[in-house]
């Protein structure tokens, strides 16, 4: 008996087209994360990118559960004596480039290394319905129909 591993040029990708208005963040970053890495696939390898190219539609429509529009701060430092800055979530998705909260929170659920840069050139998002990736056919993925949790209805 051996073990079989996928080669790179075995794995066949195909185009998920996901429509992110009203979704969790959270939620449907770790199942973009999933898609992209190829862990849906049964011939899933770690060392190999057999995973699909995403297409993420709608980033700017995201919510969040609870009061993390407020609470969930960003912090970096400008490397200057009192140069720490912050900024929230509620800041982050009033941006003109709000669709970085979506990339943002899948790159940070993916492992860190070449491969998963590699893999993270196929994940796209817009804030509008519209992509220009019509030709490859994209096959619609219904996020919300997998799970009653990945929908925020309601509330805020």
């Amino acid at each position: 008996m051996c073990t079989s591993f996928v080669r790179d040029a075995d794995v066949v990708r195909k185009w998920v087209l996901i429509d992110a208005e009203g979704l969790v963040l959270g939620r449907v970053a770790s199942l973009i994360a999933n898609v992209l890495r190829g862990k849906d696939k049964p011939y899933f390898s770690p060392h190999v990118d057999c995973g699909d190219h995403v297409i993420v539609i709608n980033a700017d429509k995201v919510v969040l559960t609870g009061k993390k529009l407020d609470d969930k701060k960003f912090y970096w430092h400008s490397g200057y004596p009192g140069g720490i800055k912050e900024r929230s979530m509620r800041q982050l998705l009033d941006e003109p480039r709000s669709d970085r909260a979506v990339t943002n929170a899948v790159r940070r659920m993916m492992n860190k290394g070449p491969l998963s840069r590699k893999i993270m050139s196929k994940l796209r998002v817009y804030k509008g319905t519209d992509h220009p990736h019509v030709a490859q056919n994209p096959e619609p993925l219904d996020v919300a129909g997998l799970n009653g949790k990945n929908v925020r209805r309601g509330g805020a």
